[in-house]
């Protein structure tokens, strides 16, 4: 079993229930986790799942406003399970770097595993 990480991915985007939100925008930082079997010696790219196609997929997601960040992370895993059927787990964790809560500081975020068959 190998876990592919990329970790601290960091995305501006307008993602937000407020209506403030999708007018400034705000900072994001994504981890991805994305464990997979191979049965046989990773010797080449097509052996094990390409990270470049993975940050492309989340990348072209982020550009995309969501009002809630489950809602795009459940979207975000799906796209990058069409990337490689090998893949058997994903765990995705959304920071918002600058959450609009008064007097807040910290980040908020969501946290999301999806087991696949």
């Amino acid at each position: 079993m190998f876990t592919l990480r990329l970790n601290k991915l960091k995305f501006f985007a307008y993602h937000g229930v407020h209506f403030e939100e999708a007018i400034v925008g705000n900072e994001f930082e994504v981890s991805i986790l994305i464990s997979f079997s191979e049965n046989k010696k990773v010797e080449a790219l097509g052996d094990t799942v390409n990270y470049v196609e993975v940050f492309n997929a989340v990348k072209k997601l982020f550009a995309i406003p969501e009002q809630l960040l489950e809602t795009l992370a459940q979207k975000i895993s799906e796209e990058i399970y069409k990337i490689d059927n090998r893949i058997s787990s994903i765990n995705i964790t959304i920071d918002k770097l600058n959450a609009p809560i008064c007097n807040f500081t910290g980040t908020v975020g969501i946290n999301y595993s999806k087991s696949y068959p």
